[in-house]
């Protein structure tokens, strides 16, 4: 875990790791700040992803912002 207070990514597919680091996002509260649609839209997110993703967000009381 990161020492500056923010959630690194969870376990991905190699994939879809590479399309969230891709695209800029490293931490699990950056996806907060983007739409679900969006970050399906990236090369490489299918829907386990997504649902590994949504339940990580949820755990640290987080949630993809609304479209």
């Amino acid at each position: 875990m990161a020492h500056d207070g923010e959630t690194g990514l969870p376990k991905l597919a190699a994939p879809a790791r590479r399309a969230l680091v891709g695209a800029g996002y490293t931490h699990l509260e950056q996806l907060s700040q983007v739409s679900e649609s969006g970050v399906l839209a990236l090369h490489g997110m299918g829907p386990n992803a997504m649902t590994v993703l949504r339940d990580a967000l949820k755990e640290h009381g987080l949630s993809f912002r609304d479209a």
